[in-house]
């Protein structure tokens, strides 16, 4: 079937750019230790997952060669699960969700959702493209928040399952009618999630249109290193390859640029999470901002490095867009309860490369987001695991 080779083809052209791209960076980290795991069938496979407005939905399964296990379901383009070994080979799911699609449809803080049409806020819930004034759903009030009241992380996918020499792989596509949300033009949208031989996480997000509109993709996992029900992520040690930061009033970016020396947003040497949070000026405490990645923003180029120092797992992210919102769940209060879990405040933490928030009302960053009919989007996105003593 010609979906199944193109994503064959698309895997083969990402990971090799990947590797070219990335050869040569230092980023000053410790080589990570193979992880102490045996070999498995790799694979994909699908299953019922309920019905969302009477259309069925399904949840696939993808496993690779060394065993780890991804689950992710059409509904919203979301990653439920993620199942990786710690340095003693034991494994955990290690992002916050639910098991069963009924705790999706009831409302939920984007757990491991595609968000869009344009991921983050756009201020005052309006933006002027092309001399027409557009207003959008103020769904963060006074803001407009991933896309709207019924965002892309609400619909229901079409899919297409491939096996692949790189890895099990699964293409989600869907089309954007002109006028959803607000915003102009229609869109058309795939996402290609593959799970490597060389324990990646791959997001591969594209987008075409008819008319000039906005993009901003986004995926918006909540990660604990520990297992999704271990507690916080305030003792995970963080490096963001960022040595500057876009302030607000106070999420939303004003145009700023500035320096992260000397403040609280420094991570340019890793630190704990949680050493600086109560220095945010955000309440809840927390950080909700958008960091400016060092090199080449259409580059695939290291952007954050995280590690848990109590199971030895290691996640390097990295990407080629030019910002990262680094969330650490402020506003997850106990009421999000997944997989047995309750999920509290800084239950998990985000890294959701992207376009910088509100760029469409920044002149300086408005090409962004700006999607026109000649002019794809793409956007590349790779989590590596590895562990450490």
């Amino acid at each position: 079937m010609e979906p199944i080779r193109a994503i064959e083809r698309a895997l083969a052209v990402v990971i090799a750019a990947g590797m070219v791209a990335c050869s040569g960076l230092d980023d000053g980290q410790p080589e990570p230790h193979r992880m102490p795991i045996g070999r498995a069938t790799p694979g994909i496979t699908a299953a019922p997952f309920g019905t969302a407005a009477g259309t069925p939905v399904q949840l696939y399964t993808l496993t690779n060669q060394h065993g780890l296990v991804a689950k992710i379901t059409n509904y919203g383009a979301i990653l439920t699960e993620l199942h990786v070994p710690d340095r003693n080979g034991t494994v955990a799911d290690i992002v916050l969700g639910h098991e069963r699609l009924d705790g999706y449809l009831a409302g939920h803080p984007y757990f491991g959702a595609i968000v869009g049409r344009v991921a983050n806020r756009i201020a005052n819930a309006a933006f002027t493209l092309d001399g027409t004034r557009y207003a959008l759903a103020a769904n963060d009030r006074p803001h407009h928040l991933h896309g709207g009241t019924r965002g892309w992380d609400k619909v229901v996918w079409s899919a297409t399952m491939a096996d692949t020499p790189a890895g099990p792989a699964l293409e989600l596509t869907y089309a954007s009618p002109d006028d959803e949300e607000g915003y102009p033009g229609a869109v058309m949208a795939k996402v290609v999630y593959a799970l490597t031989t060389a324990n990646e996480l791959r997001v591969e997000m594209e987008a075409t249109t008819d008319r000039t509109t906005l993009v901003n993709l986004a995926h918006h996992s909540y990660w604990n290193l520990g297992g999704h029900d271990s507690g916080t992520i305030l003792d995970h040690e963080l490096t963001l390859f960022a040595g500057a930061y876009t302030p607000g009033t106070p999420l939303v970016p004003d145009g700023r640029i500035e320096p992260v020396a000397g403040t609280p947003f420094d991570f340019t040497t890793a630190k704990p999470v949680g050493r600086d949070l109560t220095r945010t000026g955000l309440s809840p405490a927390g950080y909700d901002h958008n960091f400016v990645v060092n090199g080449d923003p259409n580059r695939l180029r290291p952007v954050a490095r995280v590690r848990d120092p109590k199971s030895g797992r290691v996640m390097a992210v990295s990407a080629d867009r030019p910002g990262v919102q680094f969330y650490t769940g402020n506003f997850l209060d106990g009421s999000a309860k997944g997989k047995g879990a309750a999920y509290g405040r800084h239950a998990g933490l985000c890294l959701e490369t992207q376009a910088f928030p509100n760029a469409i009302n920044v002149p300086a960053w408005r090409d962004q987001v700006t999607l026109r009919p000649d002019q794809p989007y793409r956007h590349v996105m790779v989590h590596t695991f590895s562990t450490e003593p």
